[in-house]
């Protein structure tokens, strides 16, 4: 009985993990500390689901040069590149950041910047990852 539910607890936890795609972002020279990961879902709605998920990561006014925020890039596949918004930081041990999209992506890049609302990233990459 104990092997049977084993196996069943095993195939749920692949079942549900196979349905996302995780990576993490590479260490950055801008913020060395930082462990920064990432995971992208389809929901039921064929919309895309991005969770970001941020350890150690210094607040952007203490970066050189400073800025007042986060902001979360996508690399669309049609539609280039779309500001998914804010990752905003309330203690350096945990932030996370999550939302929901209608572009499907392959690519997520951070950056500092001073405003939230850009169409265009101005300010210092963070880092990059394809997903």
């Amino acid at each position: 009985m104990k092997t049977l539910n084993y196996l069943l607890t095993l195939l749920f936890v692949l079942t549900l993990s196979s349905c996302a795609s995780t990576s993490k972002f590479p260490i950055s020279s801008t913020a060395p500390a930082a462990d920064i990961s990432a995971k992208k879902k389809t929901d039921s709605n064929k919309n895309i689901t991005l969770e970001i998920t941020s350890r150690n990561l210094a607040s952007p006014d203490r970066l050189n040069p400073p800025g007042k925020n986060y902001n979360i890039w996508i690399v669309t596949k049609e539609y280039g590149v779309k500001n998914a918004g804010q990752l905003m930081i309330k203690n350096a041990k945990k932030s996370t950041f999550k939302t929901t999209t209608p572009f499907d992506f392959d690519e997520i890049f951070i950056t500092v910047e001073n405003q939230g609302d850009l169409k265009y990233p101005t300010g210092i990459e963070i880092s990059r990852t394809k997903i």
